[in-house]
């Protein structure tokens, strides 16, 4: 009975402590480990990626063509994005 009462106290401590804290820190540690992407997904931010370098490529390159053709095009397009932000107000 002397060893039924000795841990009483330590078992209501963990129950009331140490488990919960445990049962919180496991969910955490599934939840951060189910965030990472599936090879699926992984392939498709890559190709995403190489789309979105092949397109800024592209852009400077029309930007270069442009600056070229026509060398204020940036200060009408700012004017126009000017006017329409005034009209909008």
């Amino acid at each position: 009975m002397r060893m039924l009462e000795f841990l009483f106290v330590p078992t209501i401590l963990f129950l009331v402590v140490v488990a919960p804290i445990w049962i919180v820190m496991h969910y955490r540690s599934v939840k951060s480990s189910s965030r990472k992407l599936e090879p699926h997904d992984l392939e498709t931010v890559e190709k995403m990626l190489a789309t979105l370098n092949e397109m800024s490529d592209r852009i400077e390159a029309l930007e270069s063509i442009l600056e070229h053709d026509h060398p204020n095009w940036r200060k009408h397009v700012h004017a126009r994005d000017e006017k329409q932000q005034e009209s909008a107000s």
